[in-house]
């Protein structure tokens, strides 16, 4: 059965960095399409980054430049690297595969596979 698990989360300061793990059983993580999300509390959830089978990655315009997404095939595993964090980015940051249609990777209704979640609190 596909699983996704989060991990790496927890408390910083603002201009700290934290980083986010995603550790995939079933399908090989390496050839999907995979991405993270976060939700704040009282907000959707929101596409934060994404990286295809071929490498392309893709950001929220926001994060770019601070955070990176990347994979390590042999471990199957993703992973999202942030600095120069911000208070707006507190949220739980979710881990998604698989999306319905790789042109919406950004769009969080189409991917079926979710990671349960990772509290990022960065505090000012």
């Amino acid at each position: 059965q596909e699983q996704l698990v989060e991990s790496g989360g927890g408390l910083v300061q603002a201009g700290g960095s934290l980083r986010l793990s995603c550790a995939a059983s079933g399908r090989t993580a390496s050839a999907r399409t995979m991405a993270w999300f976060r939700q704040a509390p009282g907000k959707e959830r929101e596409f934060v980054a994404a990286i295809r089978g071929i490498g392309s990655v893709y950001y929220l315009e926001s994060v770019k430049g601070r955070f990176t997404i990347s994979r390590d095939n042999a471990n199957n595993t993703l992973y999202l690297q942030m600095n120069s964090l911000k208070p707006e980015d507190t949220a739980v940051y979710y881990c998604a595969g698989d999306p319905k249609f790789i042109a919406f990777y950004s769009r969080a209704s189409e991917y079926d596979y979710w990671g349960q979640g990772t509290q990022v609190t960065v505090s000012s």
